[in-house]
């Protein structure tokens, strides 16, 4: 169907360094993008993108009512896997096990506590959207939360961004850049507009997520950090229409498959594509759907091959750790001994067997800061993201 694409329009551009080249130092005028005002617009999908739409929902209604319940570690899993793929599509990358140091509250490398910052984001957006409206505070407690990882990227945490920013092209000045967004003076009236938008209940749910996420970062409201924020958006609209209530799909292990193609499908629809783009989120939600099952059925099994590999007494702290450990993949030594409830000795001896069965890892030997996992969980959130993007690719 129809939709409005962005009006080009030119801004006066006023350096604020001399900086770059002879071009960046000279430049006065800069082309900006202007979304249009969504707040009242209808979207109805017809068609191709209409069926695909359809059957984008029955196989996220599938995996939620067949595991969400039933599965619950599966929440934590796959809440996990979405921030760390959306962090990686920003090329932060710390690695499961540096990842899962920073989980259990052991030394982490920047990357590491970004990626968990990214969690504890998303977690802030889907819960928020589960409660209610979706508002600019909402929005703004995640992204500080997601900037609050040291002194220099807390600054801008939390507040819409005041400076004009750009995507691409040189790093002093938006010449060549492939997105240049709102000036900042329009950024508040186009967030209240978006969230207008975000918060209606008369609009098809995966399309109004779709159009949410590619509105969001069109207007790029923060000066940091709006690709990870956005595709949490995502999910916060799945959540707040009730579609999703325990699981979070892992979309943006699609997008991360091949970024340039969800790249170019943003700057179709600021062309005025929708349709381009909620087809390309329903196919991405599909295969998402359908690999997190496999994921879901995969994690269901690891208890007993557990249990058969470690052949743990009766009440043991062995078998409390089995138990607990699937909810619990990634633990240290405090959160072990409040799982056996035994002392510190029998804690560590059953940590050590089910080290040597194979079933945990040590991540960190430090006598101070051990940590251990589960490394078939680990593995398990490395195979989720690599099935999602062989079907990403053959589906192209």
């Amino acid at each position: 169907m129809d939709w409005p694409p962005h009006r080009i329009e030119p801004r006066a551009w006023k350096p604020r360094q001399r900086q770059g080249s002879r071009a960046d130092r000279t430049l006065e005028q800069v082309m900006v993008s202007i979304p249009p005002r969504i707040g009242d617009l209808d979207y109805d999908p017809t068609g191709p993108v209409a069926r695909i739409h359809e059957a984008a929902l029955i196989a996220i209604a599938r995996l939620e009512a067949g595991f969400g319940e039933h599965l619950v570690p599966l929440a934590d899993f796959l809440l996990r896997s979405e921030s760390v793929a959306s962090s990686k599509i920003e090329h932060i990358d710390a690695g499961w096990r540096a990842f899962g140091k920073a989980i259990a509250g052991g030394k982490a490398s920047e990357e590491a506590r970004s990626q968990l910052a990214a969690v504890k984001a998303l977690i802030a957006m889907v819960d928020a959207a589960g409660s209610g409206a979706v508002t600019l505070d909402d929005l703004l407690t995640a992204h500080r939360l997601l900037m609050d990882t040291d002194y220099y990227t807390a600054r801008d945490g939390g507040r819409l961004r005041d400076v004009q920013n750009w995507i691409g092209g040189s790093d002093y000045t938006p010449i060549d850049a492939s997105h240049v967004p709102p000036p900042p003076d329009s950024v508040p009236e186009l967030m209240n507009d978006l969230l207008v938008f975000v918060n209606r209940d008369d609009l098809p749910i995966l399309a109004q997520a779709a159009i949410a996420h590619a509105q969001f970062e069109s207007i790029h409201p923060f000066t940091d950090g709006n690709g990870r924020i956005g595709r949490a958006l995502i999910s916060a609209v799945l959540r707040r229409r009730g579609l999703t209530r325990r699981v979070t799909v892992p979309l943006a292990s699609v997008m991360l498959a091949d970024t340039g193609r969800y790249f170019l499908h943003l700057n179709r629809f600021r062309d005025g594509q929708a349709d381009a783009f909620v087809e390309y989120l329903a196919v991405g939600a599909i295969h998402a759907s359908e690999a997190a099952q496999d994921s879901a059925c995969a994690l269901a099994e690891l208890p007993r091959r557990w249990r058969d590999l470690a052949r743990p007494r009766a009440n043991s702290a062995d078998e409390a750790i089995l138990d607990a450990l699937l909810e619990t993949p990634i633990l240290n030594a405090d959160t072990a001994q409040r799982i056996t409830g035994t002392t510190d000795g029998s804690t560590y001896r059953a940590l050590g067997r089910l080290t040597e069965a194979g079933i945990l890892e040590v991540l960190s030997d430090s006598k101070r800061d051990r940590v251990w996992a589960a490394t078939d969980v680990l593995a398990e959130l490395d195979a989720l993201s690599a099935s999602i993007g062989r079907r990403t690719t053959e589906h192209l």
